[in-house]
């Protein structure tokens, strides 16, 4: 039976704070840090025979595969196998991506996977890969959101991203009458994860079971989507991912790499060895879609907004999922008339699908931008006027509370740090030598699901407590928070705890994704080691509603014996899980916070350089603030880019992203990212989990780069609303120089 939270937490053994909510160290950090945390590809005692499979993707972004010759490719030195369509054998599709793994012979988008050469060695497959003859015939496709904003309906309801309509009050008629509105069109273009690690897989078939070593965010969602697309039993299959070098969503599930590193195990008897080259990572996985976003907003005179309207649009796959960039906008400001429509297109560009933060980092990259144009309009400061909207119930339903809502909090802190209070109001007022500069803010929020999860505890002979669940790390410090759990649960130091992760073998949790991994699986942690606590005390004889666990001993009245000794008799081995009641019903849970930035423009070239940057966080408990820090100033980075680099460009002829690698699509580096400092709100939300812990991964992107595209308009008096703010889309406004 699991754990059941189903009413606000008290005072538990988390609140002892001992270990909890410090800045302990990596766990597995010495690993990376020496390089011998071994990741997917580099896997060396699961094959020895491991022979390599490469990837050829289409030529075409829509149409059908004519012919295929593979006779060349077979007869080429060192081939095991070539798969295609023709002896793939019949593949399906995921309950969470809509994209084919195969060309099976229709071809959906470009470098959609046409074959799979396996070979002795990745040259020989490479080379191969050259000698497929595949003759296609094209079809015309469909590439240019612009294009298809008139015909695009409402979108279907999905399973996640919420109403795709909403409606409270009368919008329209409380627009029509405002004395101050905004009502203006933003774009966020189509946005890659990029991430260091390619998607990497290695597969070996015992018999009917499969194994694959792979670079995977959750492994329940890994095990369902892979025997769906293989048609094979779920028990059939068992994941490893125990360290993942970047995901930000685009590695939430199976992509071409896992399952096709499956079909070509398959047909070459012996294990392989996957991964994808950079250009089908950008144009065959999935990536964050362009949206074109139209916001609406009213306010009296007094600043009080009376109407907020924000409509979206996105394009994807045929039956894929609209981008939810309405999300943030349903909860973060009051106002009593409201609506919110997402539209969704058909495209012929590889999926869109989950990126960091999605729905809140696009949607509020307008909603924050349209906010300080109205601010503006009112003569009202920024801060101010987000401080007097502010809400503590649910905008859509006032009979709903916030969990907990220190957003006020965090935008005082915040000002009060950054030194808002030196800011000029009036655009391109400040210089600096050559450089106009300029301060913009803007509100963050993000949503905080959590879900099942549960967790295995062992206490061995020696007082040694090893956690197994199947969580993934993705660079985020899951091993180390769940190490931290364990030891304030039980009163042990954290070097006699030993996490291990990334195995679908072990209890199920909800992973690495959406912000709700940390606070689902400690919550996991919290519940098993609660089941420990009670069979530790049965095995001591004392009573478990007064024993104490501190300093490895485990006490009770004037009774005192150490905590290994529950283990003389053997091992003592408890799993639980920690089940979820209706609370996020009763109770809106989100995560709230402010970004800051500081540019300069360059007067005469229009060249834009981020200063610095402040972000104030509220996540309920900080599990740990180094960590915590890491994930924030992460998102601002990644922010940082969304704002003024990142675009994937589209090829509307050809329907292909043109920049599909790290040379042709621009993230930050170091020389464009300044000191970044992170403040975190004291906080704790009793509703969310016994831990009273929030993620804070997603929240740490949302509202960076509308602030700093505010920042920009503060120095320069140009507003830019279609992303990235480049400065070709500056320099004809700029202000006079002499």
């Amino acid at each position: 039976m699991a754990m059941k939270f189903d009413t606000p937490a008290g005072m538990n053994p988390i609140d002892r704070m001992t270990v909890v909510g410090r800045p302990v160290d990596r766990y597995e950090g010495r690993l990376k840090t020496t390089g011998t945390a071994t990741y997917a590809h580099e896997q060396r005692d699961v094959g020895p025979d491991a022979a390599y499979g490469y990837i050829l993707g289409a030529a075409v972004a829509k149409g059908r595969i004519a012919s295929i010759d593979t006779r060349e490719a077979e007869r080429a030195p060192g081939v095991v196998a070539v798969v295609t369509h023709r002896n793939a054998g019949r593949l399906g599709t995921g309950e969470f991506y809509v994209q084919r793994m195969l060309a099976a012979p229709d071809v959906d988008h470009y470098h959609q996977p046409v074959a799979v050469v396996v070979a002795e060695t990745f040259e020989q497959a490479r080379a191969a890969s050259a000698l497929v003859r595949v003759e296609y015939t094209r079809f015309a496709g469909r590439f240019d959101l612009e294009a298809a904003v008139g015909n695009a309906p409402v979108a279907p309801q999905m399973p996640f991203g919420g109403p795709t309509e909403t409606e409270v009050g009368d919008f329209e008629a409380a627009f029509r009458d405002a004395e101050f509105f905004v009502d203006e069109t933003y774009s966020v273009p189509d946005q890659a994860h990029a991430m260091m690690e390619p998607h990497a897989t290695i597969a070996r078939w015992d018999g009917d079971r499969l194994t694959c070593w792979t670079s995977i965010q959750q492994m329940n969602w890994g095990t369902r989507d892979l025997a769906a697309i293989l048609g094979i039993p779920r028990e059939n299959v068992r994941l490893f991912s125990p360290f993942i070098g970047g995901g930000f969503g685009g590695k939430g599930t199976v992509q071409a790499d896992l399952a096709l590193a499956a079909v070509a195990a398959r047909a070459a008897r012996r294990p392989v060895k996957l991964a994808l080259q950079r250009a089908l990572m950008f144009n065959a996985t999935i990536h964050r879609p362009k949206t074109i976003q139209r916001v609406r907003l009213a306010a009296s005179r007094d600043g009080m907004l009376t109407a907020v309207g924000h409509e979206s649009w996105s394009g994807n796959l045929d039956g894929g999922r609209t981008e939810p960039t309405t999300l943030s906008t349903r909860a973060l400001y009051a106002g009593p008339n409201r609506m919110t429509r997402v539209h969704l297109a058909t495209l012929d560009l590889a999926e869109g699908n989950a990126m960091r933060a999605p729905g809140e980092a696009p949607g509020l990259m307008a909603l924050e931008v349209a906010m300080d144009e109205l601010a503006e309009k009112l003569g009202i400061d920024p801060i101010e006027f987000r401080v007097l909207n502010d809400t503590q119930v649910d905008p859509e339903n006032p009979g709903r509370p916030f969990s907990s809502r220190p957003f006020v909090r965090a935008l005082r802190l915040g000002a009060e740090r950054f030194g808002w209070d030196t800011r000029v109001a009036t655009p391109g007022r400040v210089r600096d030598g050559d450089w106009f500069v300029g301060m913009g803010m803007a509100g963050a929020i993000r949503a905080a699901p959590i879900a099942k999860a549960g967790a295995r505890v062992h206490l061995g002979r020696d007082g040694m407590l090893t956690v197994e669940a199947d969580m993934t790390d993705i660079g985020t410090g899951s091993y180390t928070i769940m190490q931290q759990t364990a030891a304030e649960m039980m009163g042990v130091p954290l070097e006699r705890v030993v996490v291990r992760l990334g195995d679908s073998s072990f209890p199920q949790t909800p992973g690495s994704g959406g912000q709700q991994g940390a606070p689902s699986v400690t919550a996991g942690v919290y519940a098993a080691c609660m089941a420990l606590r009670d069979e530790v005390a049965r095995r001591l004889g004392f009573n478990a509603s007064d024993a104490e666990f501190a300093d490895g001993m485990v006490r009770s009245g004037n009774r005192s014996l150490p905590l290994a000794a529950a283990a003389e008799g053997g091992d003592v081995v408890v799993e639980d899980a920690i089940e979820f009641g209706d609370l996020s019903k009763r109770f809106a849970i989100q995560t709230f916070g402010a970004h800051f930035a500081e540019v300069g423009v360059h007067a005469w070239t229009g060249e834009i350089r981020v200063r610095r940057m402040l972000a104030a966080c509220a996540a309920g408990r900080i599990l740990n603030p180094k960590l915590a820090r890491s994930q924030v100033i992460g998102g601002m980075t990644m922010g940082i880019g969304a704002a003024l680099m990142e675009e994937m460009a589209v090829d509307k002829r050809v329907g292909f992203f043109v920049n599909h690698d790290l040379a042709g699509y621009e993230v930050p580096v170091h020389a464009d990212v300044p000191h970044l400092e992170v403040l975190f709100v004291d906080e704790l939300d009793p509703v969310i989990s016994p831990v009273k812990a929030k993620g804070i991964g997603e929240l740490g992107l949302t509202g960076v780069a509308p602030a700093v595209a505010n920042a920009v308009h503060n120095a320069t008096g140009v507003r830019v609303r279609h992303y990235p703010i480049t400065l070709d889309k500056l320099i004809a406004e700029m202000p006079e120089v002499a």
